[in-house]
């Protein structure tokens, strides 16, 4: 406890914890009682913190003394040292880049869907055939209706094969608002990174360490780990392929979910206004073919 808030808090555990006075937790602490009954009266400027924001923005790699300055070219005029104050409780300081150029994501908070394909939510998923070979599947799901989008399983997916089958589900049902995923080193290369901007579609990084932020993707995984992978031995890549095509199609029409009131994804979704097309089954959609091993594939989703 190196500060008054943490002493302030000290204090307020003591008092509701341990049923002592304030005088008494006072005394334990060591903190003084003008400081602990000190109220700030400075003001919250929320208008001011939301235009700091739109302009971290929009300027993702403008630190706060270039922020600054274009505050101050609006007529926003402030003591350097209150505006870095705001700019750090907001969290919108810069990362250093290192190594390769990455895709980065915003620096927006996230706002749950309103209605389907405006979010959806990319993780991949490891399992091993029979003879010891291991063989990853790329997992898509609408984070409104919990509709499964796409199992694509391979024993390796690229950026440049993710770009080709989110290409394939936007040719099904449209184009998303915003995609969330890790930041594993497909999802952050510059196949993700040129497919983002020129599909015009947000990416959203969780923050490293913190797989509860992509809670879609990994509540499905678990279901489908438990469900599928956990309950069946694979022998071959068509095999998965054929087992995981089935299983999607009973899990999006068949299979109740509890967070949709029993709903079936599918039934969900349609009462939102989707076709039976847009929302239909997925047993004859095509497969995204994989890429050729050796060959130059800069800038190639197709």
């Amino acid at each position: 406890m190196v500060g008054p808030a943490a002493k302030r808090a000290a204090v307020a555990y003591a008092c509701e914890g341990h049923g002592l006075s304030e005088r008494r937790a006072c005394q334990v602490i060591e903190a003084d009682r003008s400081s602990v009954r000190y109220r700030s009266l400075r003001p919250d400027d929320p208008v001011l913190r939301g235009r700091i924001r739109e302009l971290a923005c929009e300027r993702r790699r403008f630190g706060y003394r270039r922020l600054q300055v274009l505050l101050q070219r609006e007529g926003i005029h402030m003591n350097h040292k209150k505006f870095r104050r705001l700019y750090c409780e907001e969290r919108l300081q810069v990362k250093r880049r290192g190594g390769r150029k990455r895709a980065l994501g915003t620096r927006r908070s996230m706002v749950l869907p309103l209605a389907p394909n405006q979010r959806w939510s990319l993780d991949f998923v490891s399992d091993a055939f029979t003879d010891g070979q291991r063989f990853r599947i790329l997992a898509v799901v609408d984070d409104f209706s919990r509709e499964c989008l796409a199992l694509e399983p391979d024993t390796s997916l690229s950026g440049i094969r993710v770009a080709r089958e989110l290409d394939v589900i936007i040719a099904r049902r449209g184009k998303p608002t915003t995609c969330v995923s890790d930041n594993g080193t497909e999802l952050t290369s510059m196949a993700i990174l040129k497919w983002s901007q020129e599909r015009k579609v947000e990416w959203h990084y969780i923050a490293p360490g913190k797989p509860q932020q992509n809670a879609f993707a990994e509540s499905f995984i678990g279901r489908f780990r438990d469900e599928c992978l956990n309950e069946t031995l694979f022998t071959s890549l068509a095999e998965v392929r054929a087992v995981l095509a089935e299983w999607r199609d009973d899990y999006n029409q068949t299979r109740p979910h509890s967070s949709l009131n029993n709903q079936t994804p599918i039934a969900f979704a349609r009462q939102w206004g989707g076709s039976p097309e847009r929302y239909g089954g997925s047993t004859h959609r095509p497969i995204a073919q994989p890429a050729q091993m050796g060959q130059n594939q800069n800038g190639l989703y197709s």
